[in-house]
């Protein structure tokens, strides 16, 4: 009889899924990825087909089943983690209603402005939107327009059809466990990005007050149920889909910032690490719900045990790499690993090389404004391709520190240690150095590509047995694999000159757009 010493865990990004079969010692035993198209319809407007999810997943899995002798009869649990603050509106059998609108979707931004204001006004909101939103959520829905609750409220605006036949409006990974299980659920972290959860201490749950004030019944949402939570077994249909067994355990897992900071091994109260991915975010688990308004970042209830963990995300880091090496180099387009052929031998930074700020869709901490475009500043004939190169790895860099000042000011934040830097832009070497010496601390890689699949995959580990407790499990990753980078010391002093000089250059233009752009 063979023993089921697997668990696949899928992490579901922008771009693509990444899949993994993960042994005991919660370490890959095999890996693969799967892409599927992202459709840009319109200007602040990004969408996906649920079904290429799916069939991104099958695909992997298949490839999967080649290097692993008998995957299915070896998986004892699926679990899911995925790009959060999307909408997938549903019919009652789970069918997709339109494509999904995923979180770089801010198409609802000057309906949420309209949403949140009133007078007086803090920080862009109404008094009274924060006094409403504030004690129950920790937090309130974003001006740029990427929450899913400005998604729910613009189509129930613009495609009221679609609205009313929604069953039920799901995020990402909800879907897919519902495509895996036939059950509709959701878990902590996706809820509470709605802003229609309340989040206190022993009352989490939807807020029948929120959802009343926005015209969202509770009825078109799903069931919260706990990360490690198996919310059903793969069904017939499914597993002949995956070509798996059916009624494997299906665990609720998280989105990818929870199952990412889980990965990182970073569990500790007030430790941080550093997610650079597509967008990137600094975040940490603290031990109380931890709010800036001025800032517009929060603790998010995470989807294992209600446990709170900061989040400040940036629209915009190894996608501006990418868009670089896309545009310099038509090579890079199709390349699986484009960071690291593009960002290569480029040369020592001089004093006068331009600056870049990566707002290429916006920016949300610790400036929450979509009208943000990205710039370069002070370009001379005399830079070339190498001083466009460095601009752009230190301005990702810059700004991460813009944000990561912030959170680290906080109190309970830990200023010791190596930082954990994941996502797979961190897998580039002058990247990360240039990470250690923007925030002149160490930081330490982990497995860039695969840390959500790990935190996935600890999410599980108990249904088998495997840990006690999902934190037991994310300790055995802590510190383990990848290399250290420490702060240059001659490198530190040229960035910091550097970001003394961008920060005048970034209030300048941060005024500019928010005048100028209607």
């Amino acid at each position: 009889m063979t023993t089921t010493d697997l668990i696949i865990a899928a992490d579901f990004g922008t771009s693509g899924v990444k899949i993994g079969a993960v042994g005991a010692d919660l370490r890959l035993v095999a890996s693969t990825t799967a892409s599927y198209p992202l459709h840009l319809p319109g200007p602040s407007q990004a969408e996906q087909n649920p079904e290429d999810w799916w069939s991104a997943l099958a695909r992997g899995i298949a490839r999967l089943g080649t290097e692993v002798p008998d995957l299915a009869a070896r998986t004892g649990a699926i679990v899911f983690c995925a790009q959060m603050a999307g909408l997938v509106c549903a019919d009652a059998r789970g069918a997709p209603l339109r494509p999904a609108l995923v979180w770089l979707d801010k198409r609802s931004a000057p309906l949420m402005q309209k949403v949140l204001g009133g007078f007086p006004r803090v920080s862009g909101y109404g008094v009274g939107t924060l006094l409403r939103w504030l004690p129950l959520a920790n937090g309130a829905p974003s001006h740029n327009g990427m929450d899913p609750i400005g998604k729910m409220l613009w189509i129930k605006q613009h495609e009221p059809e679609t609205y009313a036949r929604s069953a039920v409006l799901l995020d990402v990974k909800d879907w897919l466990l519902h495509r895996a299980t036939g059950e509709f659920a959701t878990t902590a972290d996706s809820a509470n990005l709605t802003w229609l959860m309340d989040t206190r201490r022993g009352r989490e749950g939807w807020s029948k007050s929120l959802t009343s004030h926005v015209g969202i019944p509770t009825g078109k949402l799903p069931r919260i149920v706990d990360g490690s939570a198996v919310v059903g077994g793969l069904t017939p249909a499914a597993a002949a889909q995956l070509e798996l067994r059916a009624d494997i355990p299906v665990v609720a897992g998280g989105g990818d910032v929870s199952a990412t900071a889980i990965g990182s091994g970073a569990v500790c109260d007030g430790a941080l690490h550093i997610c650079l991915s597509t967008s990137s975010w600094v975040a940490g688990f603290f031990d109380r719900r931890v709010l800036s308004v001025a800032h517009s970042y929060a603790t998010i209830t995470s989807s294992i045990g209600f446990r709170p963990l900061l989040i400040a995300t940036q629209e915009s880091a190894g996608a501006a790499l990418s868009w670089l090496a896309d545009g310099f180099d038509v090579r890079q387009r199709d390349a699986d690993d484009k960071l690291a052929e593009f960002y290569t031998g480029f040369g020592e930074k001089q004093p006068d090389d331009p600056f870049f700020l990566p707002w290429l869709a916006g920016e949300r901490v610790p400036v929450d404004e979509e009208r943000l475009r990205g710039a370069f500043i002070g370009l001379a004939l005399r830079h070339g391709t190498d001083a466009i190169k460095r601009s752009v790895v230190e301005g990702v860099a810059l700004n991460t520190r813009w944000a990561f000042q912030k959170v680290a000011a906080q109190r309970g934040a830990r200023s010791d240690g190596a930082i954990p830097l994941v996502g797979g832009a961190a897998a580039n070497p002058y990247l990360a150095q240039s990470m250690a010496n923007a925030l002149n601390r160490q930081v330490q890689v982990g497995d860039t590509r695969m840390s959500g699949v790990l935190g996935a995959a600890a999410m599980a580990a108990p249904t088998l047995g495997w840990a006690k407790t999902v934190w037991g499990a994310a300790e055995t990753m802590h510190g383990r694999d990848g290399p250290v980078y420490d702060p240059d010391p001659a490198q530190v002093a040229i960035t910091d000159e550097r970001y003394q000089r961008l920060r005048h250059i970034r209030r300048t233009l941060v005024k500019l757009y928010r005048k100028e752009t209607p």
